[in-house]
């Protein structure tokens, strides 16, 4: 109680003026972190599995769930992300809903397990590609706001990764070489968060409030 007392207390001073963080707004941030880690999580262990025996009938069935929770978390993540730019912030919310949608779509549709379906169709990630588009939205805003190596790398190996199997550019052993090295990246990425204070991951408070008074003015 104390400790949420002197949280509550403690005054920062934004580019628009002053403001307080408050405990929901440190929830929020661990939210966001803890989400961030499942997805990252959820995604390791399904690319080990797919690295490690991807011709297994049993792993390759136990990929979509595995998926789901991937898109799960990372849908949470987005929920409670802190970007300045409303926009920008719903735009990555659509992307991972045209995503999310087209996966359920593909899963249901299909009589193939949904990661062979979708390898052997490269086609679909007009559709599912779209999580992955709104997980580099995360990485960008990342790599631009704390300047992370990790999240520099990442922007800019996932399109590379994707385009390059849609177009059919990548030889076998370069696509698993770059899924393996996006795998250790994203659980570095997801570690280093959890160990981050608290209050950089809330942004300047101000500036939220700014430009919501500045969007009812113009409405």
């Amino acid at each position: 109680m104390v400790l949420q007392q002197q949280w509550d207390s403690e005054v920062y001073q934004g580019q628009f003026g002053e403001f307080t963080i408050t405990d929901s707004d440190r929830v929020g941030v661990i939210v966001y972190r803890t989400s961030l880690m499942i997805a990252a999580l959820s995604f390791a262990i399904g690319s080990g599995l797919v690295l490690w025996q991807p011709d297994n009938p049993t792993i390759v069935t136990a990929l979509t769930p595995l998926y789901g929770l991937f898109c799960v978390a990372l849908g949470v993540s987005l929920a409670t992300i802190h970007i300045y730019l409303a926009p920008l912030h719903r735009l990555l919310q659509l992307f991972w809903g045209i995503g999310t949608i087209s996966a359920g779509v593909f899963a249901i549709q299909s009589s193939e397990p949904l990661a062979l379906f979708v390898y052997n169709q490269p086609v679909t990630l007009f559709g599912i590609g779209f999580v992955f588009v709104a997980l580099t939205g995360i990485y960008f805003k990342e790599a631009f706001c704390f300047n992370r190596f990790e999240t520099k790398l990442l922007t800019p190996l996932v399109p590379v990764l994707l385009l390059g199997h849609l177009v059919n550019m990548l030889p076998a052993t370069a696509e698993q070489m770059i899924l393996g090295l996006w795998t250790v990246l994203f659980l570095v990425f997801a570690v280093r968060k959890a160990m981050q204070p608290i209050p950089p991951d809330i942004g300047d408070k101000s500036v939220f409030a700014y430009l919501k008074q500045q969007r009812a003015a113009q409405s």
